[in-house]
């Protein structure tokens, strides 16, 4: 019996950033290799193959540890209940599929990982505001759908990294701004 395929799950968010210009956002974005400076969920992220800036680059992402406690007692103990700890780290190996920096545009895909991810791949976007300044950062993403997730959720996740990632942008660049580097 043939597996039933379910759907692709596809979804984009945006947010704007009133006090950055896209030449001044896209930078954050093209540094494929420091996403753990701006993304919510990444502790850290490094090169493991690749140039940096060239479609092929592979870079890895550690999210952060989720520490269980479970209760190791049996019911035959009359002692205090003992806890252990289990420690789960999440990572992803994520490619470099295409970068354009006149468009200021890129997009990766997830080629492994253990968050549960069978397909995803990812495109940023960093736009001009037309007629007010500022920049515009688009988020797009195709995936098969995830285990445990629903479709809704994911696209909530996503534009809660977005939204994260663009005020993380801003605060970075209204400092350089206030210390004069900008």
């Amino acid at each position: 019996m043939e597996e039933e395929r379910q759907p692709k799950w596809e979804g984009k968010t945006s947010v704007e950033i009133a006090s950055m210009k896209p030449e001044q956002a896209w930078p954050c974005i093209a540094d494929f290799c420091n996403i753990h400076k701006w993304f919510p969920s990444i502790d850290a992220c490094y090169q493991l193959e690749g140039e940096p800036g060239k479609p092929g680059l592979i870079r890895y992402c550690v999210s952060p540890t989720v520490t269980l406690s479970l209760d190791g007692s049996d019911d035959h103990d009359d002692q205090q209940s003992s806890s252990t700890t289990t420690t789960t780290t999440k990572w992803a190996k994520e490619k470099l599929l295409m970068i354009d920096p006149i468009q200021r545009c890129l997009s990766y895909e997830v080629i492994d990982n253990n968050f549960g991810f069978k397909s995803y791949v990812a495109t940023s976007k960093v736009l001009p505001i037309i007629n007010g300044g500022g920049c515009k950062i688009e988020w797009s993403f195709v995936a098969d759908p995830i285990e445990g997730w629903s479709q809704e959720g994911m696209a909530a996740f996503i534009g809660y990294c977005v939204q994260f990632m663009a005020k993380k942008m801003e605060q970075e660049h209204l400092l350089l701004q206030t210390s004069g580097s900008v």
